[in-house]
C-alpha cells in the first residue's frame, strides 16, 4: 500500500507549487503517517510548549500542525470536488494537552491568572474491550485520574489553494483548513474543492479526543496512521469550507474566517444546506427552508470556538432525503 511516511509529514505550509509526495488513483487506498501538532516534543511530564524556540518559534505564526502531502489524485481537475473517504485513524499510545500563555478565553483574567502559563500533560491511550485503541480510552491525571472515550479525527485537512501559499496553523478557506472538526473522522467522507490538477491533498494534526470548541486551543494532540481513499465529483464546487457525509446525515460547514464573521458563517451553513437539498436531492425550496426551522433533528454543530477561530456546521438527517 502506498504511503507517506512520518519523516516526510512535516510541512507547515501548503500550496499548488509543491511537488506531489504521492500519486494515487481514484478509489486507491493509501496511508499518511502524521506527527502531532508540536513536533512530538511533549511526551514527558514537565515539558512545556514554547512558542519562541525552534522548531515552533517564528516571527509571523508559530510553526505548528505539520502535515503530510501533497497527494495527487488521478482524474481530479480544477473545478471538481475531491471526496476524501477516511477509513481509519490509528492513534499512538499517548497524546498531550495543555495551555499556551496568553491564548484562550482566560487570558488577562485575574481569576485564572495562576493557570495562564505554558503547561502540558501527557494523556495515555489505553486499549478497550477489543484489546486495541479502536475502542480505547484517554487517561489524564492533573490531580486525579479521569478517563473518557478516544474519538480520533483530523484537525487539519486541506487542498492546495488556487493561488499562493497558506500555513497549517491559521489558514481557513474554500480549501479547508485548521478547523478541528470532530466529524472529520473514520467512516465519514469529506468534500473539498479542487483548484489544481490532482487536488493536492494535505492532512495532519490528529486529535485523539476533543471537546466541542477546543477551548484552550490544544486538544488531545497525537500522531496517527491515517488510511484513506479518494473519489471525485466532476464539475462540482463545494461551498463554505467543506461538506461532510456521515452514515446517517450530511453536514454543511463554514468558518468565521472564511465567511467574514460568526453570524455569516452560520447563516451560510443554513443557506448552503438548503441549496444542497434542492440541487442534489430534488427537495422543494419551501420544504428545505421549513426543515431548517421546524425539524427537531436538524442540528447546529459548533466545532471550534477558541481565540480568533469559529467553525460551525448544520447537520441534516438522511432519513428525510426521500
Amino acid at each position: 500500500m502506498k504511503r507517506i511516511t512520518r519523516d516526510k509529514a512535516f510541512h507547515v505550509e501548503f500550496g499548488g507549487d509543491m511537488p506531489p509526495e504521492l500519486r494515487v488513483g481514484l478509489g486507491e487506498t493509501f496511508v499518511i503517517e502524521t506527527n502531532d501538532n508540536w513536533w512530538n516534543l511533549l511526551g514527558k511530564e514537565g515539558a512545556v510548549p514554547s512558542v519562541t524556540e525552534p522548531p515552533t518559534g517564528a516571527r509571523q505564526y508559530v510553526r505548528g500542525n505539520p502535515v503530510g502531502g501533497p497527494v495527487y489524485v488521478e482524474g481530479v481537475e480544477p473545478g471538481d470536488t475531491l471526496v476524501v473517504d477516511l477509513q481509519e485513524i490509528a492513534v499512538r499510545d499517548w497524546g498531550w494537552t495543555g495551555t499556551i500563555q496568553g491564548f484562550g478565553p482566560i487570558a488577562g483574567l485575574k481569576e485564572w491568572e495562576d493557570i495562564d502559563e505554558p503547561f502540558s500533560t501527557v494523556i495515555r491511550h489505553v486499549p478497550g474491550p477489543s484489546g486495541t485503541l479502536r475502542d480505547g480510552e484517554a487517561v489524564m491525571n492533573v490531580g486525579r485520574e479521569v478517563r473518557w472515550p478516544l474519538a480520533p479525527f483530523l484537525g487539519v485537512i486541506v487542498t492546495a489553494p488556487e493561488r499562493g501559499v497558506e500555513n497549517t496553523l491559521v489558514s481557513q478557506g474554500p480549501w479547508g483548513g485548521n478547523m478541528d472538526i470532530r466529524d472529520v473522522c473514520a467512516g465519514h467522507k469529506i468534500h473539498l474543492n479542487a483548484t489544481h490538477s490532482g487536488g493536492l491533498l494535505f492532512l495532519g494534526d490528529v486529535h485523539a479526543s476533543q471537546g466541542d470548541s477546543e477551548l484552550t486551543g490544544i486538544a488531545d494532540e497525537t500522531a496517527a496512521d491515517v488510511t484513506l481513499s479518494c473519489q471525485v465529483i466532476k464539475g462540482r464546487t463545494t461551498p463554505g469550507v467543506m461538506r461532510i457525509e456521515k452514515p446517517d446525515s450530511i453536514v454543511q460547514v463554514d468558518s468565521a474566517r472564511n465567511a467574514g464573521g460568526m453570524e455569516r458563517a452560520l447563516n451560510n451553513c443554513f443557506l448552503n444546506m438548503m441549496r444542497w437539498l434542492v440541487s442534489d436531492f430534488g427537495m422543494g425550496k419551501r420544504e428545505a427552508y421549513l426543515h431548517m426551522t421546524a425539524n427537531s433533528l436538524v442540528r447546529i454543530n459548533v466545532y471550534q470556538f477558541t481565540s480568533g477561530f469559529f467553525t460551525c456546521g448544520v447537520e441534516f438527517p438522511k432519513r428525510y432525503l426521500g
